[in-house]
């Protein structure tokens, strides 16, 4: 025992520190410590859709180049990187704007339409009362005296 009553390896009484020397955040008063996980583990999500999106990427890459290569030969010409790359780039940007502008119209749009208050983003009042009166209902209460 140190002095002042703590053990060897703890640094205060707030949890930073454990026995091993091992960092952690208590989750509350008295809850498990909470450890991090391991970076690879943490960004697991980002990782695979990173991955995915190269896969895709060299995929369109590698199609794209075989279909202007195949054109570039049937009317007699060499495949040409000067025409080639400026033309990938261009259909790439084309499909994350088109893909962006959804996302964005979406996001924005139903946020704007829950904030207007659609009749596709929420229940009116009284429909949300006449639910709650049929579940009191079946369960025998009154829902005029709660």
């Amino acid at each position: 025992m140190v002095a002042g009553g703590r053990t060897a390896g703890t640094r205060s009484s707030d949890g930073t520190t454990g026995q091993s020397g091992r960092r952690f955040v208590r989750r509350g008063p008295e809850g498990p410590p909470f450890r991090k996980p391991r970076w690879p583990k943490a960004y697991a999500f980002a990782l695979v859709t990173g991955a995915l999106f190269l896969l895709s990427w060299v995929g369109q890459f590698l199609f794209q180049m075989t279909v202007e290569s195949n054109e570039a030969t049937q009317h007699g010409q060499a495949f040409s990187w000067g025409e080639f790359l400026p033309q990938f780039f261009s259909s790439t940007l084309e499909n994350w704007q088109s893909e962006f502008l959804q996302l964005i119209w979406q996001a924005a749009g139903l946020a704007l339409f829950y904030y207007w208050g659609s009749s596709q983003s929420r229940e009116s009042d009284e429909r949300i009362e006449a639910k709650l009166d049929a579940l009191l209902r079946e369960r025998n209460l009154d829902p005029e005296n709660p």
